[in-house]
């Protein structure tokens, strides 16, 4: 069972920095700097661990936390474990129950990134998964905008294929597998852009570095499907639900060709990090207008409503922390 330490210590104050905060390690909460592992440390040596980006969105109005999908993020949390033969002590009841009380005991009070990361800790060279320890981490760092969601993107599509499925499995977040984005996206801004596009194998539209990608043609929202070795991404499917509820769009998953980015009416990342982000130009062309477009931005609008409790339609997305 998870080791949920009494409320009542919680701080007066939330913690000036990461350093200075509680995570929930080896099964208790400590100090961050106390949680530390070997330089041997088989995850370290191998990318042999998986991880979770998780939100939450603090409202002043209500003067309470909320926990975007927090539930939905633990399940593919443990779909991704089992992919690499980790083992968790914690159920997925217990794991949205810690992080809960690891916000609490932190006083946190502000739009918040929550990462838990399950790792093979045993300090060893021998490469394989099996007869390895494994290791639980769970810690939260106050978090903005992580990219530009207003003005637009300017974004390439990079020449970094994206990983296969059969190399890596893209429906599991492997902490081994994000070399593939860092080269992505690094390369991106070194040329001068925002962000990158990874086509597949055979050529299609995947996603970007860290985030899904959707396209909108003739009134028709259009984004590649899981098999285009794409992360199930948790918002992007609470942007589909979105634009079907919200403002009656057909949503269909299916191959995208490169050039169709070119010749959208418009083009947005979704995901933890970006949230909903307009995309205004691709590989140095303008998209639409050049603008950000009327769609993604009331899209934008309703996924900021919702995630902040203003929507009563999608407060079973929520959960609040006081």
């Amino acid at each position: 069972m998870a080791k949920v330490e009494s409320t009542e210590t919680v701080r007066t104050a939330a913690p000036r920095g990461l350093e200075d905060s509680l995570c929930y390690f080896d099964g208790r909460f400590v100090p961050m700097a106390e949680a530390k592992v070997s330089v041997a440390t088989h995850a370290l040596n191998y990318g042999t661990g998986c991880f979770e980006g998780i939100r939450a969105y603090w409202s002043a109005e209500r003067e309470q936390l909320y926990v975007l999908k927090l539930r939905e993020h633990y399940e593919r949390f443990a779909r991704s474990c089992r992919m690499l033969k980790i083992r968790l002590q914690l159920s997925v009841d217990e794991l949205c129950a810690t992080t809960l009380e690891l916000i609490r005991q932190n006083g946190y009070r502000s739009d918040l990134y929550v990462r838990p990361l399950a790792f093979k800790s045993t300090p060893t060279i021998k490469l394989m998964l099996r007869d390895v320890a494994d290791q639980l981490a769970i810690f939260a760092q106050p978090f903005g905008n992580y990219v530009d969601v207003s003005s637009g993107l300017n974004v390439c599509v990079s020449p970094w294929q994206r990983i296969s499925d059969n190399a890596i499995p893209a429906r599991a977040k492997v902490t081994g597998a994000y070399i593939n984005s860092a080269l992505a996206v690094d390369d991106a801004l070194e040329a001068g852009f925002d962000e990158a596009i990874f086509l597949t194998e055979d050529g299609h539209v995947s996603e970007g570095s860290s985030c899904n990608v959707f396209l909108l043609r003739n009134r028709t929202l259009v984004t590649p499907p899981v098999s285009a070795d794409i992360l199930e991404g948790i918002t992007r499917d609470a942007v589909m639900q979105l634009a079907r509820d919200v403002l009656g769009l057909e949503v269909i998953e299916r191959d995208v060709d490169r050039s169709e980015l070119y010749t959208a009416d418009e083009v947005f990342f979704c995901g933890t990090g970006v949230q909903v982000s307009p995309v205004t130009r691709v590989d140095g062309r303008a998209i639409g207008t050049g603008a950000p477009g009327e769609v993604t931005g009331r899209l934008q609008q309703a996924y900021f409503r919702a995630v902040r409790g203003e929507d009563p339609r999608y407060s079973s997305w929520l959960e609040s922390v006081y």
